[in-house]
């Protein structure tokens, strides 16, 4: 179990509404996952040949929920900011969505409950930006909306209690451990150690 202090959170709020988009873009890649869904690949005639619940047709999308839980454990940044500009966009659309549709407002739900990257961990994420711009170009466009779609429900779900915020805490430590890990391992050669 990892404890960290008060001061090692990012801040950001999410409402009862941003979560329930969060929520609906978690359920809408999984049905349609179960569905089979994916074309030509989920009726087993793409690459690997896997069938129309193969869990690999998921790894786009996990990949950006991971992203974006990441770039909200970046309290400050481009990544952070972009994360905070995703949740302000999912707080607002829920909420208009929800307010016409029921006449409830939203109501913050959380706020203040992810933890940050460190300064290893910040070294992780920067690698991964370089491959990922390096790389863009490459990924296929379907694959591309996946990823987007699991970021954004990746920085609306990031900050969230109970459940979700167990993401953000294996997730963030994890990499903040990969990213010493890697340094002392690159710096004093010991990654075998």
């Amino acid at each position: 179990m990892i404890t960290l202090a008060a001061g090692q959170f990012t801040a950001g709020t999410l409402s009862t509404a941003g979560l329930a988009v969060g929520v609906g873009l978690l359920a809408v890649e999984h049905v349609r996952w179960w569905r089979g869904g994916g074309g030509a690949a989920a009726a087993g005639g793409g690459p690997g040949g896997g069938g129309a619940k193969d869990p690999k047709v998921l790894i786009p999308f996990w990949f950006g929920v991971t992203f974006g839980t990441l770039a909200v454990a970046c309290p400050a940044g481009m990544l952070g900011t972009g994360a905070g500009v995703l949740r302000w966009g999912g707080n607002g659309l829920g909420g208009w969505v929800m307010s016409t549709m029921t006449g409830q407002h939203a109501t913050a739900v959380a706020s203040a409950s992810a933890p940050a990257l460190d300064q290893y961990g910040a070294g992780i994420v920067t690698a991964l930006v370089l491959v990922l711009w390096s790389l863009r170009k490459t990924f296929a466009k379907a694959l591309k909306g996946k990823w987007w779609r699991g970021v954004w429900a990746g920085t609306l779900l990031a900050i969230g209690t109970g459940t979700f915020a167990m993401v953000g805490d294996l997730v963030v430590p994890s990499t903040n451990e990969l990213g010493a890990w890697l340094v002392n391992g690159i710096v004093h050669g010991s990654l075998l150690s």
